[in-house]
């Protein structure tokens, strides 16, 4: 499922939601009988597993990057009071 064809109540959950959501959905599975009731559901939980891990990704790039330039405006702020 690509991200533009996502529903938007699942592109707009954050990381938390999505991962309560599926917890959800494992629950239900594991208390279902029937294994042919449950093909929606796991195939449900295979797409949010996917966007979780996809979201988890981007977030994490994202952290990296906001730790990347706060370090360089650091280092740029020594290197300014050791030239004065």
């Amino acid at each position: 499922m690509k991200d533009k064809n996502l529903p938007n109540d699942i592109k707009n959950k954050s990381l938390n939601e999505l991962t309560e959501l599926a917890n959800n959905i494992i629950k239900n599975l594991e208390f279902e009988k029937d294994l042919e009731n449950s093909i929606n559901e796991y195939q449900r939980l295979i797409q949010l597993s996917n966007i979780i891990e996809k979201k988890f990704q981007n977030t994490s790039k994202e952290i990296s990057q906001i730790t990347k330039l706060k370090i360089s405006q650091i280092i740029k702020k020594k290197n300014e009071k050791k030239t004065k």
